[in-house]
This record gives structure tokens, sequence and C-alpha cells, in this order.
């Protein structure tokens, strides 16, 4: 059953984001809140999707932030990846460079004011992470980040990149660590099990401690569901 369900969603909702990923440039001419509120509406038609096809469901404890934030969350899935901008109020997601060169969405990805990293963690590559980002606040925007730099499977809890402080130093913005156990129904491989996904938002970190300390409450927060 649940094989039957995984390959479903995949013809559903891979299958649909298709157009929805080229009509991304019509989008977009009519500038970039309609390109944000047409991103929304994919992000819906994901949440519809597995809830229906998959029978996964988000639970959010805590909750996020009033103002522009700086998020930091844990990575088990692409499930969290959509989820948490579809709750976020239209973030700007850090991603891998790799994704920016995808023909097509990835030009899309920029338009919506996604910020690319190369996960080398050079020194020219994060000071172009930390531009990107301060560019995104003068908007007023959160910025997403997932620290631990990949998706991992649960029980793993690798320590955090760099970006993460770079971010945090230029920013200046309260940090929250988000928790999530997405990886117990939605595994990086094999077929998808029907059942809850945890988003734990936690205390607000402020802006001004040092690095030390903000990695690892960040560290011990994001993985409080993994114990």
């Amino acid at each position: 059953m649940n094989t039957a369900r995984t390959f479903l969603f995949s013809v559903v909702f891979w299958g649909g984001s298709v157009p929805i990923v080229l009509g991304a440039p019509v989008a977009a001419l009519f500038g970039t809140p309609a390109l944000r509120r047409y991103v929304q509406g994919w992000l819906n038609f994901h949440a519809w999707s597995a809830r229906r096809l998959l029978g996964i469901v988000t639970r959010v404890e805590g909750s996020p932030s009033a103002g522009p934030t700086l998020y930091a969350g844990k990575h088990q899935s692409l499930y969290e990846t959509f989820e948490m901008a579809r709750l976020l109020d239209a973030p700007a997601i850090v991603m891998k460079r790799e994704l920016a060169r995808i023909p097509v969405w990835g030009w899309a990805a920029q338009r919506y004011g996604m910020i690319a990293i190369d996960r080398t963690a050079s020194g020219a590559a994060l000071r172009g992470l930390m531009r990107d980002a301060q560019a995104v606040r003068a908007e007023g925007r959160s910025v997403m980040i997932f620290p631990e730099g990949t998706r991992v499977a649960p029980g793993e809890q690798p320590p955090v990149k760099p970006g993460l402080a770079g971010l945090y130093k230029a920013l200046k913005l309260p940090l929250v660590p988000v928790a999530v156990d997405s990886g117990r129904v939605w595994p990086r491989h094999g077929p998808k099990r029907p059942g809850i996904v945890t988003l734990r938002f936690g205390e607000p970190l402020p802006p001004d401690l040092p690095r030390g300390e903000m990695e690892a409450r960040v560290h011990a927060a994001i993985n409080v569901l993994d114990r």
C-alpha cells in the first residue's frame, strides 16, 4: 500500500509540478510579489498531495516569530523544505548553488529570492552568502537555512556548517531553531509512510550571542526530536 501511495504521489505532485514550474516565468512578469504568491500555491499543492495521497500531515509546536527572523532547521527530507517555506510567509531559502543552475526552475528560484551558496564554504562563497542575505533583510523578509548542510537520516546529528555563523553575524536577526522528525515517514529511499511530521519552533535566540554558544544551542534545539 505504501509503495502504491508513493507512486501515486510522484505521478500527481511531480507530474503537476512540471507545468507549474514552467509557468513561473509568466508569473514573474507580473512582479516578484506575484511570483511569491504563485510559489505559495505550489507549496499548498504539495501539502495537499502529501495529506491526501500519502496520509502525511504537519503538527506545529511553538510558533514562528512575528517579524524578520533567521530560521535554522533540521533537514531529514524534502518535506520540511516545502512545509517551512509554506508556513513562514515566503522566506528566502539558502540552497546549494547547483539547484540554481536547473533550467527555468533555477531562474525562477532566484527571482523568488532564494540565496544560492557554494558548499565549499570558501571565503568568497561566505561573503556572497552574507551579501545576498543582507539584500533579503533589506526587503523585510526572513531567511531560512538548514545549517547541517544536507539531508541526514534520523539519529544523525552532524555539526552545523560555517554558513550559519556568517548569516547570524551579518543579519543581526533573532535566530529560531526548528526541530523536525520527517525522516520517520519520509525516508530518503523507499516508500513513504502515513504519519505526523512535527515541526517544533524553539525559543528565539538573541542576535548577539558568541558564535560557540549560538551554534551549541542551535544544534541542541534542532535535534531535540531526534533523541
